[in-house]
């Protein structure tokens, strides 16, 4: 090939110049800046900031496993290494001089330490630090490392496992710089923001990109509504700010996609909103108190949402009511679709469970539910949400005589009313009322739906059923009606309700 045929003439040359020039100018014209590498906030933001961003560093011992350093290889017998290992392992000294190479009494290795590194920072110039709880998880020692190195003991003042949050206090030695929480709710898709943080253990380290998503939930915890950006956040960036360009901070960097453990452009953070209600009741209390409802909810499905005569699908089902919970006495019923909550939207049930979790515990809230195609109004005074606890039940071993069975087919289910031999096959508790399954059509909706032998049917299109003829009329009317499916309410053996819609066709 020649260089003319590679080289542009001049003439077209000069017409691509022209172009690009046009291009510019006319989009300079609409005073839109081009940020080509980004805007040039960043390094005043990284400047005003830098100080206020600590590493965690912390340290745990741990029982050391078999099969470590300090073990004996497995060599098979008569190996012509294993005199060698043997006396290598037996005469090595280990600390203190011992003749085991530093192992217990019992002959196994020692306990050793083990060091992380994370990031914080700071947001009170009395030394509050805010971090992720896996970071100083289990750790016997916390030390905050200020960006000019120095290093000082911290205290745990309090953790939020399910929001991975957690707030430390230290003794400053000398002045420091704090910052404030800014609003991530204002926050838009495309915003600039700066994570800086500890990645790698490399110290303070500035890196900057865009806000690729909001309110991400990819079903790390109960209240997921992460932030999701491209900047570069990395192993040790955990705990750390991600700020915006007035340098407030907006999220802390928590979690990252990725198959190889480095960045990949998908990080996310905790938002601001959510962090600064949990640091503010760590400080206070030391823990976290919740506002509880004191209900089960499942999604509205575009089936349920059918039978309960809702449109648009949307809201979150009462699938079941604790008995000694606010919802009770406040007229919330099974069945129920919640659809907006102290004047916010219930879109689907994390809606719902991170709102009420944010509500004051003992505020009395407005719940907007609908009830068989009607919307109504509850008032509710919120409890507070306590972990739960897990109730073995004791099982009888006495059998009673079998009762003969009778079952009636419906929906590709084989029903039966209960009875005691049914309860205690199934071991299904007494406080559970309702029809039986005993077999399922392997080929029918219903197994699609994931009901199985041992569920108890208690209401079909929101009507109480105690046999499968009741079922089979209410089935029967549905489709006289023209209704494309059935809703069920389903118990399982432990009393836990669900909404299940079936095809009716």
């Amino acid at each position: 090939m020649t260089a003319a045929t590679i080289a542009p003439s001049r003439s077209r040359l000069g017409v691509r110049i022209g172009l690009a020039a046009l291009a510019v100018a006319a989009f300079s014209a609409f005073g839109t800046p081009v940020y080509a590498r980004g805007p040039e906030g960043i390094a005043d933001v990284a400047e005003k900031v830098i100080d206020a961003v600590v590493n965690i560093s912390t340290s745990q011992t741990v029982e050391a496993k078999g099969g470590g350093s300090n073990a004996m290889p497995q060599l098979p017998p008569g190996s012509p290494f294993e005199e060698f290992f043997d006396d290598f392992f037996k005469n090595r000294k280990g600390p203190g001089g011992s003749s085991k190479g530093g192992e217990r009494g019992d002959g196994g290795p020692p306990p050793r330490k083990t060091n992380s590194l994370g990031s914080g920072f700071i947001i009170d110039t009395s030394g509050v630090v805010v971090t992720n709880n896996h970071v100083i998880a289990d750790a016997d020692e916390i030390n905050v490392i200020l960006n000019d190195g120095t290093k000082i003991k911290a205290e745990l003042v309090g953790v939020d496992k399910k929001t991975d949050l957690a707030v430390l206090k230290f003794k400053p030695t000398k002045p420091l710089v704090a910052v404030k929480f800014g609003d991530s709710d204002k926050l838009r898709l495309g915003d600039w923001v700066v994570a800086i943080g500890n990645p790698f253990s490399l110290g303070g380290t500035v890196t900057a990109g865009i806000v690729s998503a909001k309110n991400r939930d990819i079903s790390s915890g109960p209240y997921d509504s992460y932030i999701q950006t491209d900047a570069s956040i990395n192993r040790g960036n955990s705990g750390g700010p991600l700020f915006n360009l007035d340098g407030d901070v907006i999220g802390v960097n928590t979690l990252i996609i990725s198959p190889s453990g480095g960045s990949i452009g998908i990080g996310f953070a905790v938002p601001s909103k959510t962090v600064a209600g949990v640091v503010d009741q760590l400080r206070q209390f030391g823990e976290l108190r919740r506002g509880w409802l004191g209900v089960r909810i499942q999604s509205v499905t575009d089936e349920i949402a059918e039978s309960l005569n809702i449109k648009p699908a949307r809201g979150a089902l009462v699938a079941g009511v604790d008995d000694k919970g606010p919802a009770k006495p406040a007229g919330i019923e099974p069945g129920d679709v919640v659809v907006k909550f102290d004047g916010k939207d219930v879109k689907d049930p994390k809606d719902l469970s991170r709102v009420v979790a944010d509500t004051a515990v003992g505020k009395e809230v407005d719940v907007i539910i609908i009830r068989k195609g009607k919307e109504e109004t509850k008032k509710v005074t919120l409890g507070r949400l306590q972990d739960p606890e897990k109730v073995q039940t004791a099982v009888k071993t006495d059998e009673p005589a079998p009762e003969k069975l009778v079952t009636q087919k419906a929906l590709g289910l084989d029903l039966a009313a209960l009875n005691k031999d049914l309860r205690t096959r199934y071991k299904i508790k007494e406080s559970v009322k309702g029809v039986v399954v005993t077999n399922v059509d392997a080929n029918s909706d219903a197994a699609e739906k994931r009901l199985s032998a041992g569920d108890v049917i208690v209401e079909v299109a929101q009507e109480a059923v105690s046999s499968g003829a009741d079922i089979q009329k209410r089935v029967d009317q549905l489709k006289k009606d023209g209704k494309k499916s059935v809703l069920l309410l389903v118990s399982n053996a432990d009393g836990e309700l669900r909404f299940v819609a079936l095809s009716v066709q």
